[in-house]
C-alpha cells in the first residue's frame, strides 16, 4: 500500500482553504485540508517551471552560464518581474534567481522560450512531467501561474512537486534558499518570509485574487524534513504566520523511526526440500515510518509469507511482506526477499525427506 496518513496529535486546524503537509523521507501525510481539490496555484506554478529547467541542466541540454535572449513577450510581461531588458541575453543562472527569488514572470518566459522555442511548447513539457511524477490534479496553461482557465494544481500536488524537486535536483535546490539577489543594478529580496527568517530553506510563494495568498515551504530539523503547501490565505502576513505555525506543529508532534536498514534480516523462513533448512528474509531498503511522538513502542511488526518456502530459492526473490501496524494508522507492507540462494535437494534426498515425513522418521 502507499504511504499512510499519520494520525494528528491533538486538535489542529488551519485557516488556509487548501493545505497539505508531507514528510519527505516517508511520504506520510501529516495534515491535509481539501488537499486534492483543484485550486489556482498562482506563482507556485513556477516550481514546475523550475523542475523542467533543472532537468535540462542535469541532462546537459542547458548550462547555467548559457545566455538566453529576451523577447518582446517576455519584456512586456505584467505582474512580478526581474526587469529583463528587451533585446538582451540573460544567463540561465540569473533567470533562475529572478524566477525563484523575485517570482519574475518575465524570467519564466525567457526560460520557457529558450528551452522550447515557445511558451506553449514548454507548457507541454510541464504537463508531461506532471503526469510522469504523479501529479494527479494538475494542469498547466502557462509557465508563470498567470490566471487562466484550466490552469490548476492541488495542495497535495504542490507538496509532491516540492518533494520531487528536493529529491531529484539536490544540486539546484539552493536557489530556493537564497535570500536576495541583484540584477541590472536592482536588488530584490526573497518573497518567502520563512526563508528570510531561517525557518525554512525554500520553496515558493504565490498570490492571485482567485487563489488568495499561497506558500510552499520546506524545513529540516535534525534530519527530519517536511514540506508544507497552503493556499487561500487572506494576506501575506497571515500566510507567513500560518506557515510558521504549521511547520512548528509538524516537528513538535511527529518523528521518523527507522525500523530496519536495507539488508537487515527480519525473519528466517523454513525451506521445504532445500539444501538448507531455512532462508533469511531481508529488507530491500531502509524501512522508516513517520509516527506521532511516543508511538514508536506501540507499533506491531509482523511477517506475512507462505511457509514453508519451496526450494529452489534465489537470492533476491520476493518471499513475503513485512507488515507494520499501529493504532490509527493504515498498515504498511514492505517486500522481503531471500538473503541467499537455497538449492533443491537431489532426488534421493527429496525422497528420503518425504518418506521420513510420511512415516515419522526423523
Amino acid at each position: 500500500t502507499g504511504p499512510p496518513a499519520a494520525t494528528p496529535v491533538g486538535p489542529v486546524d488551519t485557516l488556509a482553504r487548501w493545505a497539505c503537509i508531507l514528510d519527505v523521507t516517508t511520504g506520510a501525510t501529516l495534515l491535509e485540508k481539501a488537499a486534492d481539490e483543484r485550486m489556482p496555484p498562482s506563482s507556485l506554478t513556477k516550481m514546475m517551471t523550475a523542475y523542467i529547467v533543472f532537468g535540462m541542466l542535469k541532462s546537459g541540454r542547458l548550462k547555467l552560464d548559457q545566455a538566453l535572449p529576451v523577447s518582446e513577450k517576455a519584456w512586456r510581461m505584467q505582474g512580478s518581474k526581474m526587469f529583463v531588458p528587451l533585446g538582451e541575453s540573460i544567463a540561465v543562472q540569473d533567470l533562475i534567481q529572478g524566477m525563484v527569488i523575485q517570482s519574475g514572470n518575465d524570467a519564466c518566459i525567457v526560460l520557457a522560450e529558450g528551452v522550447s522555442g515557445s511558451e506553449d511548447q514548454f507548457v507541454a513539457l510541464m504537463n508531461d512531467a506532471a503526469s510522469k511524477i504523479g501529479l494527479t490534479n494538475s494542469h498547466f496553461m502557462n509557465a508563470t501561474g498567470w490566471p487562466a482557465d484550466n490552469h490548476y494544481m492541488s495542495a497535495r500536488d504542490v507538496a509532491v512537486l516540492a518533494v520531487r524537486l528536493i529529491r531529484d535536483f539536490p544540486e539546484y535546490y539552493h536557489f530556493f534558499s537564497e535570500k536576495d539577489y541583484r540584477f541590472n543594478k536592482i536588488s530584490q529580496g526573497n518573497r518567502n518570509v520563512l526563508v528570510d527568517k531561517g525557518l525554512a530553506d525554500g520553496l515558493k510563494t504565490g498570490h492571485t485574487d482567485a487563489g488568495g495568498f499561497g506558500l510552499c515551504a520546506s524545513s529540516d530539523r535534525g534530519g527530519n524534513r517536511v514540506v508544507l503547501a497552503l493556499n487561500g490565505m487572506p494576506s501575506s502576513n497571515a500566510r507567513a504566520h500560518e506557515g510558521e505555525r504549521l511547520l512548528e506543529w509538524s516537528f513538535a508532534n511527529f518523528e521518523n523511526a527507522t525500523l530496519f536498514r536495507k539488508g537487515d534480516v527480519v525473519e528466517h523462513a523454513p525451506v521445504w526440500l532445500g539444501t538448507q533448512p531455512g532462508v533469511p528474509l531481508v529488507a530491500t531498503r531502509d524501512i522508516v515510518m513517520t509516527l506521532p511522538h511516543g508511538w514508536r513502542t506501540r507499533a506491531h511488526i509482523g511477517v506475512d509469507y507462505q511457509a514453508p518456502v519451496p526450494a529452489p530459492v534465489a537470492a533476491g526473490q520476493v518471499l513475503g511482506d513485512l507488515v507494520i501496524s499501529n493504532p490509527g494508522l493504515a498498515d504498511i507492507r514492505m517486500p522481503l526477499v531471500a538473503g541467499q540462494d537455497v538449492a533443491r535437494l537431489g532426488l534421493f534426498a527429496r525422497a528420503s525427506t518425504v518418506l521420513g515425513q510420511k512415516f515419522g522418521r526423523h
